[in-house]
């Protein structure tokens, strides 16, 4: 038997207040290097000519 998710009907989740500039920099920071590690870029190889 499964359960059905419920969806919430919110416009801002956690926290007292808004973020500040430097912690919005940090998570943007976070996840830009989390991105980074687990999806890395393709390693470019040369053709042969």
């Amino acid at each position: 038997m499964k359960k059905t998710r419920k969806e919430l009907d919110v416009d801002f989740i956690g926290g007292l207040g808004e973020l500040t500039k430097e912690e919005e920099k940090a998570i943007s920071e976070y996840l830009k290097k989390r991105k980074l590690k687990l999806h890395p870029e393709p390693k470019r190889t040369k053709k042969a000519a």
